[in-house]
C-alpha cells in the first residue's frame, strides 16, 4: 500500500536541521514542482517547498548521508497535457456535431415547409360506411353515385360521361358533412387524403400554392383517390375583397387550387370533396361547373331522419325497452346529427353517474334539459321569488294553450337551469319545420306567447310591479317583429323586403351594402310598425289572461307544489283537456 504525502507542517529551516541530525530516512526531490518530499523512519511523508536550483538541500543530504532521489515528472506532465488537449478536441467535435445535426433538422424543415402534409388514411382505418350515416338520405344518394364512378368508371366512360372533379358539401355545423366524406372513402376503397383548408395558408408567400401543388401531385400518383378539404372557406373566399386589396397569400393559394382542379394538366381519377357552412363567401370561380360540379346541401334532419340517427347512436348503448326513439325524435326538432349524438352521450353519462344499467326516458330528459337549458341549479328557497317566476312561466304556457296557431306546450317548470329561474318548453310544429314556411298567424302567435310572461306580471302584480325577468323575451320580440316588418311583409308597410337576412360584414364586399337601402322616413315607419306589433301582442296576451285569473292561480299553486307540469297535466288543470 503506497504512502500518502501529508500536508507539510515543517518549515524550510526545520527540514534542514532534521536532515543534518539524521531524523529523515530519505528524500525525494521534484525540481519541476520545486518541492522535496521528506520520508521519516515511520513511513510518514512530508512535502516542503524549496527554491529553484536549491543547493542547500543537496549539501545537507550529502553531509548527513541521507539518501536523495531526484524524480523527473516531465513525461507525466506531457502526457497529462496531451490527454487534456485530446479531451478538449473531443468536446469541440461533439459540440460541432450537435450543431450540425440541429442545423440539418432546421434545413430539412425549411425544405419541407412548402410540402403538404395530408393525412392519408389506410383503408383498414376507414370503418365508416353509408349505413352508419343516417338522416341525410338525399345527400347520401348523390354521393353513392360518386362511389360508383370510382368503382365502375367504365359504365360511365362508355356513355361519354366524365367523373365529377369536385363535390361541395354545404350545410350547418354538425349535420354530417365530414362523416359523409369518411363514408365515401370507406365505400369506394380508394386512397383518402384529408386536410384542413387552414393548413394551406401561411405567413410566408408562396407556401400555400406550393402545398396545393404537392397535394395534387401525391394524389395523382395514387389515382383514383379522394381529396377531402374541410372548411374550404378558409382558403376559397372571394378574391379581391377588402379595403386596400385582399390577402395576397390566400389568393395565390386559391389561384393554384383553381388551376389544379381545372387547368391545362389532366387530373382524372382525383375527386375533390370539400365541406363548408359558408358557401355564400366562396369565390365564383371555385363553385362553377368544371371545378365543383356538384353542390350537395346537407341540411338538418327531419323527424324520420332524427329517429334514424338516434337509432344509429343507440346501437352501442344499452337502452331500456320503454324508450321510444320516435317520440324523442319528435321532441328534438331542429337538432343536428352532432347534437343528437351529444344527447345520447349525455344520457349515457348521466346513467353511469346514477349507477344504472340501462338508459331510460328520465336520463334522456335530463340530457335534453342540460343541452338546451344548461346545468341544473339549486332550487329556489325564496317563496316570493318562486311565486313570481311561476306566474311568469304560467303566463307563457296558458297563452300558448289558448292560441290555436301557437306551438304545442311540452312542459313548464320552475326548477332553475343555467341562467333561467324557470322555463317553458314548446314542441314546434313538425310540418312547419319540414316545409320551411312561416305563416303570419304563427308569427303573431309567437309574439303573443313570448309576451305572455310580461302580461301575467301585469295582470297579477300590476303595471308598476313588473320585473326585468322578461328582458330576454323582449329581445326575441324585437327580432321577430323586425323580420316580420322588413323581410316577410307582414305589416302595413306592404309586401316589400326592406332588409336582407342579418349577416356579418364579409371583407369589403358587404362593407357598403350594410347601409339601409330605404329613406329615413321609411326607417321611422319601420320602428313604428315594430312597436305597434309588440304593443298589440302584449295587449292581446293581457286580454287572454285577465279573465282567467282563477285558472292562473290554480296552475301556479300546482306548479309550486309539483315544480314541473307536463302537457297533459297542465291542460287538465287549466280545464282545456
Amino acid at each position: 500500500m503506497p504512502f500518502v504525502s501529508q500536508p507539510s507542517d515543517l518549515s524550510y529551516s526545520q527540514l534542514l536541521e532534521q536532515i543534518r541530525s539524521g531524523d529523515i530516512a530519505s528524500l525525494e526531490l521534484v525540481p519541476a514542482r520545486r518541492e522535496v518530499v521528506a520520508i521519516f523512519p515511520d513511513g510518514t511523508r512530508r512535502t516542503v517547498g524549496i527554491f529553484l536550483n536549491d543547493q542547500q538541500i543537496l549539501r545537507a543530504a550529502e553531509s548527513s548521508a541521507t539518501p536523495l532521489t531526484v524524480k523527473d515528472i516531465r513525461q507525466e506532465q506531457a502526457m497529462a497535457g496531451l490527454l487534456g488537449n485530446i479531451g478538449l478536441v473531443l468536446i469541440v467535435v461533439i459540440g460541432l456535431s450537435f450543431l450540425l445535426r440541429r442545423s440539418a433538422q432546421v434545413a430539412n424543415k425549411a425544405l419541407g415547409f412548402a410540402r403538404s402534409q395530408p393525412k392519408v388514411k389506410p383503408q383498414d382505418d376507414l370503418e365508416v360506411r353509408f349505413e352508419d350515416v343516417a338522416g341525410i338520405n338525399d345527400a347520401k344518394q348523390e354521393l353513392e353515385e360518386v362511389v360508383t364512378f370510382l368503382k365502375q368508371p367504365e359504365t360511365f366512360i362508355r356513355l361519354g360521361a366524365k367523373i365529377p372533379r369536385g363535390v361541395l358539401l354545404v350545410g350547418p355545423p354538425g349535420t354530417g358533412k365530414t362523416l359523409l366524406a369518411r363514408a365515401i372513402a370507406g365505400e369506394a376503397g380508394v386512397p383518402f387524403f384529408s386536410m384542413a383548408a387552414s393548413e394551406f395558408v401561411e405567413m410566408f408567400v408562396g407556401v400555400g400554392a406550393s402545398r396545393v401543388r404537392d397535394l395534387f401531385r401525391k394524389a395523382k400518383e395514387k389515382a383514383p383517390c379522394i381529396i377531402f378539404i374541410d372548411e374550404i372557406d378558409a382558403v376559397g373566399r372571394q378574391r379581391g375583397a377588402g379595403i386596400g386589396g385582399g390577402n395576397d397569400e390566400r389568393e395565390q393559394t386559391l389561384n393554384q387550387l383553381l388551376t389544379e382542379m381545372d387547368g391545362f394538366e389532366e387530373n382524372s381519377g382525383v375527386i375533390l370533396l370539400a365541406a363548408t357552412n359558408r358557401a355564400d363567401v366562396l369565390d365564383a370561380a371555385l363553385t362553377r361547373p368544371g371545378r365543383f360540379d356538384r353542390r350537395i346541401d346537407v341540411g338538418l334532419p327531419d323527424r324520420k331522419g332524427r329517429s334514424s340517427i338516434l337509432a344509429v347512436h343507440a346501437r352501442t348503448r344499452p337502452l331500456d325497452s320503454s324508450v321510444d326513439l320516435d317520440q324523442w325524435a319528435q321532441r328534438t326538432p331542429g337538432f343536428s346529427g352532432a347534437e343528437l349524438a351529444n344527447l345520447m352521450n349525455e344520457a349515457a353519462i348521466l346513467t353511469a353517474r346514477q349507477e344504472r344499467n340501462f338508459i331510460t326516458d328520465d336520463q334522456l330528459e335530463g340530457a335534453l334539459e342540460r343541452i338546451t337549458m344548461g346545468l341544473s341549479a339549486r332550487p329556489l328557497q325564496d317563496s316570493a321569488k318562486k311565486r313570481l317566476i311561476a306566474y311568469h312561466e304560467i303566463g307563457h304556457a296558458l297563452v300558448a294553450a289558448l292560441l290555436p296557431d301557437a306551438n304545442k306546450l311540452d312542459k313548464v317548470t320552475i326548477l332553475p337551469r343555467g341562467a333561467a329561474g324557470g322555463y317553458t318548453r314548446f314542441m314546434p310544429d313538425e310540418e312547419k319545420l319540414d316545409s320551411g314556411l312561416i305563416t303570419k298567424a304563427s308569427c303573431r302567435a309567437d309574439l303573443v306567447v313570448t309576451l305572455g310572461g310580461r302580461a301575467a306580471e301585469i295582470v297579477v302584480f300590476g303595471p308598476l310591479e313588473i320585473t326585468q325577468g322578461a328582458s330576454g323575451d323582449l329581445q326575441m320580440v324585437a327580432q321577430l317583429a323586425r323580420e316580420m316588418v322588413t323581410r316577410f311583409g307582414f305589416s302595413g308597410l306592404g309586401p316589400v323586403a326592406l332588409e336582407g337576412p342579418g349577416t356579418e360584414v364579409f371583407l369589403g364586399r358587404d362593407w357598403f351594402s350594410q347601409r339601409p337601402g330605404y329613406a329615413e322616413s321609411t326607417g321611422t315607419a319601420i320602428d313604428e310598425s315594430i312597436r305597434a306589433l309588440a304593443k298589440q301582442s302584449l295587449d292581446q296576451a293581457v286580454a287572454l289572461l285577465s279573465p282567467r285569473r282563477a285558472v292562473m292561480d290554480r296552475l301556479v299553486e300546482a306548479l309550486i307544489e309539483e315544480e314541473t307540469l307536463h302537457h297533459d297535466r297542465f291542460m287538465l288543470l287549466a280545464g282545456l283537456a
